[in-house]
């Protein structure tokens, strides 16, 4: 005998005897009145009763399940719903039946062969403020607790019994009706027959089994919760819980989901130790915890339990007054990591970025993305991982990941096997438990090509499509995405233009703004970042150190953003619309004349989905300032940071825009002279510009071009030209 692991010994009644047991019963009849009152009785302002009412609007609806609040509870009867977060496993069967009785009265007369009264489930719900998931210990057991997480997996439903029925194989005895506990725990066979008759040998030990269509059964999932990334201290694991839902809590979320539970804080038997491990067997009376869950409201601000959504009348006025300022844009710009200095236009889109644009769907059905995906591309020492992790703290929801550690599953989801159950189990990876927010991925270009290709979908039609083991399902992944690269060569190369750029356009066309972040030598720039850089070290730590003027405050700009995206789903108005079609029509003919030159490709497409990325900064601009249209002035700025970033990177080591030179003919030339300069002359030689001019006519070719090519190759910095020797040496 185990004693305490004995499943057979449920109580002992040394103690209080019958009358005890009868008191009790009383009592619970008592508590299963005034539920009835309660359902009853309970009404809202102008005499609404609101569970009367939903009780039989769903039970005629064949929903046989209602929704119950437990500050309404509280208001009605203090007393009862101190027992409900008492002790719930209890009174939540009484107040089930109590509702069962209520449905009977307000259904009858049913319709004819409708007699029998169905089972209703109660599911709770809960304003109160959530507990965190590693604050849950041996105190709350078997009380009812409310915390927040996401949803990590979900298994496929399943069948439990609530009542059984078991046959003795040796003389056919059966005994029915046996409750089997609620949540995870089973029913403990008899080990012996109690039937006794005359001149028969006694059964022998084990005898019995389960008689499966004698059995009554509810459908059960089992999910498994992790904790929110704000509550899990630095270097720390996340934690996880496993969740037992049954009946109608079935199916209600999906891994992603954000989620406040609310459930029954309870512990279950530990599996068996292994043939190995022989020194646990000793060990009685372990159990792990888990949660049965009576309640699950979906977080559909996305904020979990931080509080960012309840918005005070005064932090709303403050909004307001905030979105109809002028220099709200540059605001957020300043704010957005004040300690790095410059990068105002990376700063800008990042701002655009959290902002978003606008989610549309489609009369056919299709939808049409709203979040901004940016790249940064360059050399390393330019605060791009700082940028990201800065973003990773103001976005309301975020999730950073590096390149190099992550693999595709690890990005997208996972289809792995549930090592007590052996079936096969799906866990969503960073853009899914990013949805709805911003995933940072460092070091994009050390991710493996395979891994990279699998995010295509996740950043354009923002779905994960799962087709592995037989499970075939799509999962979420509304959000943004901010990467980091370095350049192919470590640093970026100005001479050798488009091979910096290690990407296949597929991706690169995905990106909304690709900004080139290059560490570029000037004296007076310099010296005021290393001023900049000084203050910052030195000042760093001080608790008195006030944001500047302008800049607005961490919590401040977590709110607001949120307010903004929950508040405001701009649109482009007709005057904006046709300005933005001229302009994209422009730029596909510079493209493509570009694209016909020698190289015969651009390593940055312009395409649709360029166009759609303006359309979604201009929308995140008006966004900024709630406003319900987009108008001209959104989109000179969504066109100004389209051209400092994506065009500009598309240009970057290309001979476009060399005026004068407009035949395919002519583009091919100057490439062939830049590209016999480049492999002629080392870096660091110098030559004089007149011997280049007369080495290059001598080859038949045009004077002007040769100047030309030299210009621009001066302008972008590959060539430099010292007017008092006429000389040209390359750049190191």
């Amino acid at each position: 005998m185990e004693g305490f692991d004995d499943a057979g010994v449920f109580f002992s009644d040394n103690f209080g005897g019958e009358d005890n047991q009868n008191d009790n019963q009383v009592n619970l009849q008592g508590v299963k009145k005034k539920f009835k009152e309660f359902l009853r009785q309970f009404h809202v302002d102008n005499f609404n009763y609101k569970y009367r009412d939903t009780l039989k609007r769903n039970y005629t609806l064949g929903n046989y399940y209602l929704e119950v609040n437990i500050e309404d509870v509280a208001s009605f009867d203090e007393a009862l719903a101190e027992k409900i977060n008492k002790l719930p496993s209890e009174h939540l069967p009484i107040f089930e039946e109590a509702t069962k009785e209520v449905a009977d009265e307000l259904t009858a007369p049913r319709p004819e062969g409708d007699e029998e009264i169905q089972d209703v489930q109660i599911m709770l719900t809960s304003d109160g403020n959530p507990a965190n998931l590693r604050a849950m210990n041996s105190d709350v057991v078997s009380k009812l607790v409310k915390i927040p997480g996401i949803i990590v997996s979900a298994s496929g439903i399943k069948a439990k019994a609530t009542k059984i029925a078991i046959q003795c194989r040796s003389c056919s005895n059966v005994i029915s009706n046996l409750a089997v506990k609620p949540g995870l725990e089973g029913y403990v066979m008899p080990r012996k027959c109690n039937t006794e008759q005359a001149g028969r040998p006694k059964c022998p030990l084990d005898p019995y089994f389960i008689i499966p269509d004698k059995c009554n059964c509810v459908d059960f999932q089992v999910l498994k919760l992790q904790e929110l990334p704000d509550g899990i201290p630095q270097g720390e694991m996340p934690r996880h819980l496993t969740l037992y839902c049954d009946r109608y809590l079935c199916e209600r979320v999906v891994p992603g989901n954000r989620v406040f539970i609310l459930g029954i804080y309870s512990i279950k038997k530990v599996g068996r130790p292994s043939r190995r491990d022989h020194r646990e067997k000793a060990i009685t009376g372990v159990r792990a915890p888990y949660m049965r869950v009576v309640g699950i409201q979906i977080d559909t601000e996305g904020v979990g339990g931080k509080g960012t959504s309840v918005v005070s009348a005064e932090e709303e006025d403050l909004f307001r007054r905030m979105a109809a300022s002028s220099n709200i844009y540059e605001r957020l710009a300043m704010s957005i990591a004040p300690s790095i200095f410059g990068a105002v236009d990376i700063k800008k889109a990042i701002a655009c970025l959290l902002m978003g644009g606008s989610r549309k769907k489609l009369p056919d059905g299709l939808t049409r993305r709203g979040d901004i995906n940016i790249l940064l591309l360059g050399d390393p020492g330019t605060a791009k991982s700082q940028l990201l992790k800065f973003v990773e703290r103001v976005a309301p929801i975020a999730v950073y990941t590096s390149g190099k550690g992550s693999s595709a599953a690890g990005l997208t989801a996972s289809v792995m096997r549930d090592p007590s159950s052996r079936n096969f189990v799906m866990e969503g990876g960073a853009m899914v438990l990013a949805d709805g927010g911003v995933v940072c991925i460092d070091e994009f270009d050390k991710m493996r090509e395979d891994d990279r290709v699998a995010i295509h979908e996740a950043m354009e039609q923002q779905t994960i499509s799962i087709a592995k083991a037989g499970i075939t399902t799509t999962l979420n992944s509304r959000c943004s995405v901010l990467a980091a690269a370095n350049s192919i060569f470590g640093r970026w190369d100005e001479t050798k233009g488009e091979e910096n750029i290690d990407f296949l356009p597929t991706i690169l066309s995905r990106f909304d703004m690709i900004f080139i972040v290059k560490d570029e030598h000037d004296q007076n720039r310099d010296k005021t970042l290393a001023r900049h850089i000084m203050s910052v070290h030195m000042n760093a730590g001080q608790t008195n150190s006030e944001p500047k003027e302008g800049e607005l405050s961490l919590e401040l700009i977590k709110k607001y953003i949120n307010y903004c995206r929950t508040r405001c789903g701009p649109r482009l108005n007709n005057e904006a619309g046709d300005k933005l079609k001229r302009r994209y029509v422009l730029m596909r003919s510079g493209t493509l004349q570009h694209e016909k030159s020698v190289d015969k490709k651009s390593a940055i497409p312009i395409t649709v989905r360029q166009l759609e990325a303006i359309i979604r900064m201009s929308e995140s601009l008006a966004k900024m300032q709630l406003l319900p249209f987009a108008t001209e002035v959104h989109i000179n700025e969504a066109l100004r940071l389209f051209q400092v970033s994506t065009l500009d990177a598309a240009m970057s080591g290309t001979l476009s825009g060399a005026e004068g030179f407009t035949t395919d003919e002519e583009h091919d030339m100057l490439s062939r002279i830049e590209k016999q300069l480049k492999r002629r002359f080392a870096i660091g030689t110098q030559v004089s510009q007149m011997n280049i001019i007369q080495d290059f006519t001598q080859q038949q070719y045009p004077e002007r071009a040769v100047q030309k090519v030299i210009h621009t190759m001066i302008r972008r910095g590959q060539l430099q030209h010292r007017m008092q020797r006429r000389m040209l040496y390359r750049l190191s």
